[in-house]
């Protein structure tokens, strides 16, 4: 009976260290899902091009010929994703790509208002792009970057600043949220507080581009929940961001919850 047990013994540690690896991936994976799970619900491309995202809004005009003066057929939103099937250059200078937006709709716009992956120098180019915006355009657009360069060597400054424009927003929305919703009508519902704050319907478009929030039930105010920062530390260990993203961690979390 005892040499069955010592038999046993290594396929029991072997066991014991499987399990521990699989944990530690399920618990890497929680890590990151917060931030890179939001890409996903984007509608996909079309087949037959090179994909590419719309970035500015501004310049997004989908038009029936490579002019400016051409009529306008739509205006594609930010963050859809179209094919690339063509490229001219105006007379004016103006590039324009001819794009695949559904399987039945296409037409032409100016290259500027999309940001294409396979093309070297978009991400840089892009980055600007993130940096020059305020507010919730510029998470948006970090949004954007995240999705479309998930391996770019300047990912870590870009969930950095994705980081940072959250906790500038949550700072916004916890003055809006007090100054929005009442306390006699708060303690009339009979809900908690942080339950009422975490359903203000300011949240809604920061949500829906993978930015979350805790409530700090004391100050009663918000605060990002931190989800960029720590991919930082688990895939970027070894980057400058991280020392920043230790530190932002530290000073904004954990928080009191009501």
């Amino acid at each position: 009976m005892r040499r069955d047990i010592d038999a046993d013994a290594p396929h029991a540690g072997r066991a014991s260290a499987l399990v521990l690896r699989v944990f530690c991936l399920v618990l890497f994976v929680l890590l990151i899902l917060p931030v890179a799970a939001s890409g996903q619900r984007r509608r996909r491309a079309p087949v037959g091009g090179r994909v590419a995202f719309v970035v500015d809004e501004r310049l997004s005009a989908l038009r029936d010929a490579p002019r400016l003066d051409a009529s306008l057929l739509q205006r594609l939103g930010r963050g859809r994703a179209v094919a690339v099937v063509g490229v001219r250059e105006a007379r004016d200078g103006v590039t324009f790509l001819r794009v695949a937006v559904t399987s039945r709709t296409g037409g032409w716009v100016q290259a500027d208002a999309l940001v294409r992956p396979s093309v070297a120098g978009e991400e840089a180019r892009l980055l600007r792009l993130v940096r020059g915006s305020a507010e919730f355009d510029r998470l948006a657009r970090a949004r954007i970057f995240l999705d479309a360069f998930p391996r770019s060597t300047l990912r870590p400054a870009v969930l950095l600043d994705f980081g940072d424009a959250a906790e500038e927003a949550a700072d916004r929305l916890s003055r809006d949220a007090a100054r929005r919703l009442d306390a006699r009508e708060m303690e009339a519902g009979g809900a908690t507080t942080a339950s009422y704050f975490l359903n203000f319907n300011g949240l809604d478009r920061l949500n829906r581009i993978g930015v979350r929030f805790v409530f700090d039930g004391a100050a009663k105010r918000f605060h990002y929940d931190g989800a960029a920062w720590r991919e930082i530390l688990a895939r970027h260990p070894r980057s400058a961001e991280a020392v920043e993203a230790r530190g932002r961690l530290g000073r904004v979390l954990p928080v009191s919850r009501d």
